[in-house]
């Protein structure tokens, strides 16, 4: 009778750990973007603003697709793929103010990384 049981607790046991492995490898699983935000947005951006060149960084694009580009000095502005850049925590937004992501690629303030 002790053997029986045994077995059954051994049993038992292979069956709890299966289950934990299983479980572990589901939780630590990777999980895949449908689809990579920051590839619809340039990496640099440079714009002019009084008589200083700045040159902003791609450094967050939020769920409603806004891209936030940062430079230097605390200054930043958004854009969205289809909308105008807009300056951030600043009245004057300089040469990059208004303008669409295509204006500024095809004037050569937007750049990309070379693949």
């Amino acid at each position: 009778m002790a053997h029986t049981y045994h077995q059954r607790l051994r049993g038992s046991a292979k069956t709890l750990f299966a289950g934990l492995a299983a479980l572990t490898i589901f939780q630590f699983a990777p999980v895949q973007a449908q689809s990579d935000p920051f590839s619809q947005f340039p990496l640099i951006i440079q714009c002019k603003q009084k008589e200083t060149y700045h040159v902003y960084y791609l450094s967050r694009v939020s769920q409603d697709g806004v891209a936030t580009y940062a430079a230097s000095e605390r200054i930043a502005g958004t854009i969205t793929v289809t909308g105008q850049a807009k300056a951030v925590g600043s009245a004057s937004g300089g040469s990059c103010v208004g303008k669409t992501l295509a204006e500024l690629r095809a004037s050569g303030q937007a750049r990309d990384l070379a693949r």
